[in-house]
């Protein structure tokens, strides 16, 4: 009898397909990115995300040690810790990526960029689903930490430094610690726009704020 043909051709070709999709994000969202064999040799959060897609695959069959060695050979490699149990979609783009840490039960949905010394992490030692989820299209910029299990909503951005522990709602911009969703003047935040240098300060326009209305009593005493 033959054997049932396309599952093993179709495993080939869904690997081929995410592999690809891998690739595209860096070329997408990095600048700097001159080649396709530059990319495949050179990102250290590409080499991190493919140990990973590797480890994954075998931590969720129940095979002991091994995800937990591959985890630890990229990120002594790379700089990067990548849970195993990690779930990651299709086009993360860990952008330089040293010192990024993803825990265990964290969900990352579909092109996520990611910066450096991010940290995707719990808040203790509670069991169960203790990391968070980042939904499709979210830039988290250099240094923010996001803990606990919350979720952040798709379309979203968090700022550089910002430390973020209560859900942010879909295409919302987050900044400060504790992190504070800022909105400008009900503009939508675009997927890619990874433009945070530009992001609001809700302080600083709370104190602004501030000064022009006791600029309008003042004015008003004077009159």
């Amino acid at each position: 009898m033959s054997k049932p043909a396309g599952t093993a051709g179709e495993f080939f070709q869904k690997a081929v397909a995410v592999l690809r999709d891998d690739i595209g994000a860096v070329k997408d969202r990095d600048p700097a990115a001159t080649s396709t064999l530059e990319i495949v040799l050179s990102y250290p959060g590409l080499h991190a995300l493919w140990v990973h897609r590797v480890a994954n695959y075998v931590h969720r069959r129940g095979v002991p040690l091994l995800p937990r060695l591959l985890s630890m050979l990229a990120r002594a490699v790379t700089g990067i810790e990548i849970h195993q149990g990690a779930t990651i979609g299709r086009g993360l783009f860990i952008d330089h990526g040293m010192g990024v840490v993803i825990g265990e039960t964290c969900e990352i949905g579909e092109n996520v960029t990611i910066f450096q010394g991010v940290t995707l992490g719990g808040t203790g030692k509670e069991r169960g689903k203790r990391h968070p989820t980042v939904e499709d299209n979210v830039v988290i910029a250099a240094g923010a930490k996001v803990l606990g299990p919350i979720t952040v909503g798709r379309d979203s951005r968090v700022g550089a430094g910002a430390v973020v522990i209560q859900d942010v709602p879909p295409n919302c911009t987050v900044v400060g610690v504790p992190g504070r969703v800022a909105v400008r003047s009900g503009e939508r935040v675009s997927p890619i726009d990874l433009h945070h240098e530009n992001l609001p300060d809700p302080v600083l326009d709370m104190f602004n704020g501030i000064e022009r209305r006791l600029d309008r009593l003042e004015n008003k005493d004077n009159t």
